[in-house]
């Protein structure tokens, strides 16, 4: 007879296993540094949490593969997850499916135009964040991050960034 044959074992099996909704629930709160209104799950770069034996997996992809932030995400991701009590935890980075503006909820879109970022749209149209105007001049391919452009309003003259349609 082995230990696994002893009774009350699935109890303490149980009682070790981490808990995926608690775990899930954890890494969605955490936030993405580069845009901090945005958690990494409405970014759409958290792609899964599992449970593999006793450890927390989290797959994440980033915005784009030289993304300078991903290092801090999965630091914070192994921080909150330790907060909350798990000691066993992995992340891994995947490239495939590459990540798209697609991956952006709702709500996350709605949340980058209130910060002043114009979110990517399905018209293709930039619309200025702080007065709705169309057509925007482009100013440099590249804002304050890679995956933003930055952008001058035609009307209000105010520059702002676009989170770039890819």
């Amino acid at each position: 007879m082995d230990a696994t044959d002893l009774p009350g074992i699935e109890m303490v099996i149980a009682a070790t296993r981490p808990d995926l909704g608690l775990a899930r629930e954890v890494v969605g709160r955490v936030i993405d540094p580069e845009i901090p209104v945005l958690t990494i799950g409405e970014l759409g770069i958290l792609s899964e949490v599992a449970i593999d034996g006793g450890e927390v997996v989290v797959t994440i992809t980033p915005t784009y593969s030289g993304c300078p932030a991903l290092r801090q995400i999965e630091d914070e991701i192994r921080s909150h997850l330790a907060q909350a009590g798990f000691d066993r935890v992995i992340v891994k980075t995947t490239n495939t499916p590459a990540w798209s503006t697609d991956r952006l909820t709702p709500g996350a879109r709605a949340k980058l135009a209130a910060f002043g970022i114009a979110p990517p749209t399905s018209i293709g149209e930039v619309i200025c964040p702080q007065c709705a105007a169309g057509a925007p001049r482009m100013v440099s391919r590249f804002g304050s991050t890679a995956c933003k452009a930055l952008m001058v309003c035609s009307q209000c003259g105010e520059p702002f960034d676009w989170f770039k349609e890819f």
